[in-house]
């Protein structure tokens, strides 16, 4: 049939991917389609190896089209210096943020580094920023990222400079983290309710929680073992 490639003859698969390249870049630069500028850089970096254009590529596509996922892989360039950009937390922090609020594929995850580089402080001046961790780990967490909602279980079970130590919120947090199969999230709602820490003990509830914390990591370590095969 016409069309079809024979992926066993080198040469056919070597001109059938610069075609692709080809098409990405036209639809990319003279159809202005974000979408395909995206998927110029993973052909770039995955099928060419050529990271410092990839650089180029999604640095365009992040700033002048505010692609998330483009901003989010360029962050990503940023903290490793990958691609030739500069190494900077700072400028991956503000790639994260576009990332972010763009709503993409990588928004949520883009979110939650938002909040761990505002939790530590590392891409900032004035130090941690405990209030701003707390806002992208909320999005995140919406958006069913599980170690968000661990992380503000944490941040509520602390008590920061304004974050004030709630310990009901924590446990709401921790229970959400569970239900989206984080381990520990499992493991700090069972000990509250064993304790009493910001609700009403409840031994029965407890062991629920820790028995599904130790099914997590069972699967958890069945999942490592298979990789390892």
């Amino acid at each position: 049939m016409a069309g079809l490639i024979n992926f066993e003859d080198e040469k056919e698969v070597k001109q059938f991917l610069d075609n692709l390249g080809v098409e990405y870049s036209y639809q990319c630069y003279r159809e202005k389609d974000p979408d395909a500028c995206h998927r110029l850089a993973d052909y770039l970096e995955g099928v060419k190896k050529n990271y410092d254009m990839t650089a180029q590529v999604l640095s365009h596509n992040c700033e002048v089209n505010g692609h998330s996922e483009s901003c989010y892989k360029l962050g990503a360039y940023h903290i490793t210096g990958k691609g030739g950009v500069t190494e900077s937390l700072k400028t991956a922090y503000s790639c994260f943020v576009k990332a972010c609020n763009a709503r993409g594929k990588k928004s949520v995850d883009a979110c939650h580094n938002v909040g761990l580089l505002a939790h530590d402080g590392r891409a900032q001046e004035g130090g941690p920023d405990p209030v701003v961790a707390r806002q992208y780990y909320e999005r995140a967490c919406e958006g069913g990222f599980a170690p968000s909602c661990f992380n503000l279980s944490a941040l509520y079970i602390q008590g920061l400079a304004g974050v004030d130590k709630n310990m009901p919120l924590a446990l709401n947090y921790a229970v959400r983290a569970c239900e989206l199969g984080h381990v520990w999230g499992c493991s700090n709602a069972s000990r509250m309710y064993k304790l009493g820490d910001g609700t009403e003990r409840d031994d029965g509830k407890a062991e629920e929680l820790k028995n599904r914390a130790r099914e997590l990591h069972g699967e958890h370590r069945a999942r490592q073992l298979k990789f390892a095969e």
